[in-house]
């Protein structure tokens, strides 16, 4: 290893990160990688090295950076700083809309990777079957990003380009993500399909979110598919064919051509065949739980 770096305010991270020797190096590896709860980075490490392959060799370890930890609340929403871990969520008192980003949390590796593996860093991995990122984005969550150039903020829709890619740039850090404040209504939940109940990686995820009016009817259904995809996927047309359904009827709504939007492949743990399937099946399953918990909150 060359460079390694722990930086303890915010300003000195991207002054490193804004070095031109290291931003702009031809060899990705010879710039800074950022490291944060490692629980990625680490075993990464360890199957390019068994592979004979080349490690990234300069280190910025942002995880003594206080200000990127926490949860705050405000009239526009809620903020995740880019440091908080899936413990800090799930133990978080937080609006129903978000149970299903609770309910990812304790999804993400065993108790020992969520109290170190950090929020930003589920996103900037950008793994195709990342927990994290279906329930993020049926909440429309953007990702606030800083460098020494300046600030811009992204949706997380539009943050992840592919798998193991995102816009950040090599100069780039995220600093948080910030949740739009959701309707009180909101009810929400994760369901995840993989070849046992815990410590696997996903074969489907299904996040959703609904709202139901005083009315009975839906006013509105956000459901997003992770590992079916390079990037996970909004179900747009579903959402749009749930908007004013009854309850009672919106599950058989549901259908095969919903999941056009999902470009499952086939791997050791599913065929793209089964994933479109298990797509379907999973994604009624979760719609149906997000129903029976708002109709019981209104009961």
């Amino acid at each position: 290893m060359g460079l390694y770096l722990r930086p303890t305010a915010l300003a000195d991270a991207l002054a490193a990160l804004a070095d031109p020797k290291l931003a702009h190096s031809p060899a990705r590896i010879d710039r800074l990688t950022v490291l944060a709860g490692g629980t990625d980075f680490y075993p990464a490490q360890a199957a390019r090295a068994a592979w004979l392959e080349a490690t990234p060799r300069n280190v910025i370890d942002i995880s003594g950076i206080t200000e990127l930890k926490g949860i705050r609340e405000d009239a526009s929403g809620l903020t995740f700083g880019a440091l908080t871990t899936w413990s800090d969520i799930a133990d978080a008192a937080l609006p129903h809309a978000f149970d299903g980003l609770k309910l990812a949390a304790r999804e993400v590796g065993g108790q020992q990777v969520q109290n170190r593996g950090t929020i930003a860093g589920n996103l900037c991995n950008a793994s195709p079957a990342a927990d994290g990122v279906p329930p993020l984005l049926t909440l429309d969550a953007v990702v606030n990003i800083a460098s020494a150039r300046g600030r811009r903020s992204v949706p997380l829709a539009a943050f992840i380009t592919g798998n193991r890619q995102t816009v950040l740039a090599a100069d780039e850090l995220v600093t948080s993500i910030h949740v739009p404040a959701p309707a009180p209504g909101a009810r929400a939940t994760f369901l995840k399909l993989g070849a046992r109940a815990y410590l696997v990686i996903s074969i489907v995820a299904v996040a959703a979110v609904v709202t139901v009016g005083a009315d009975g009817c839906i006013a509105r259904a956000a459901i997003a598919v992770g590992a079916c995809s390079a990037v996970p996927q909004r179900l747009a047309h579903l959402e749009r064919d749930l908007a004013g359904l009854a309850s009672a009827d919106a599950v058989e709504v549901v259908a095969a051509r919903h999941m056009a939007a999902l470009a499952p492949i086939d791997d050791v743990r599913g065929s793209a065949a089964y994933r479109r399937q298990a797509a379907l099946v999973v994604t009624r399953r979760a719609l149906m739980q997000c129903l029976a918990v708002a109709a019981e909150a209104a009961a």
